[in-house]
């Protein structure tokens, strides 16, 4: 993608997301989006399949990123800490997007066919991390719990993080994931 699209591609994610906070979601249409970007509905639709699409661009990148860390983890990590090695991994990118991320986060939840989407988003991520730490040599069905139980906990941390910055996203992840191994450890007991 060249500049100008990548320009573009955000200009529409900034209108979309200032409209559906204007107007809410089910009274923003892809051409008014177009037209705050400055763009004809053609070219949001080159860019977006749909106008809920401009909210969830980034999980393609996020699910590239998070399977490559898990394939690029430390040899000798558990399936957890496996997960938890590259939630942190992808810090970086997720602290840089909070300005479009805690507004985007609003919409959703007030949105419920954008929570939905947004669920099975989360459910497809999961089985892509399933699938990443069963290419590390992880039993399938373990695979399956640590991806949807570390999703959990990411996803709690996440949206901790986005109610309250202050802490910082790296410490709400740290508290997320020694909760969970704590859990985990009552549980043995």
């Amino acid at each position: 993608m060249t500049r100008n699209e990548d320009d573009v591609r955000v200009r529409l994610q900034g209108a979309a997301l200032a409209l559906f906070r204007e107007r809410g979601y089910d009274r923003t249409t892809a051409a008014e989006i177009a037209a705050r970007a400055g763009v004809t509905e053609r070219t949001f639709f080159r860019h977006f399949p749909d106008k809920r699409e401009a909210l969830f661009d980034g999980e393609a990148r996020l699910r590239a990123a998070l399977t490559a860390s898990i394939a690029d983890a430390p040899a000798g990590l558990g399936p957890l800490d496996t997960l938890f090695w590259a939630f942190r991994s992808v810090r970086p990118a997720l602290e840089d997007n909070r300005p479009f991320s805690k507004p985007r986060h609003e919409v959703i939840a007030a949105t419920p066919a954008l929570h939905e989407r947004e669920m099975a988003k989360m459910a497809a991520l999961a089985a892509a991390l399933a699938a990443a730490l069963q290419a590390r040599g992880v039993a399938d069905l373990r695979a399956v719990l640590a991806a949807r139980t570390g999703m959990a906990a990411f996803v709690h941390a996440t949206v901790t993080w986005l109610d309250d910055p202050g802490p910082g996203l790296g410490e709400h992840l740290d508290v997320a994931f020694r909760e969970l191994k704590a859990l985990l450890t009552e549980i043995e007991d």
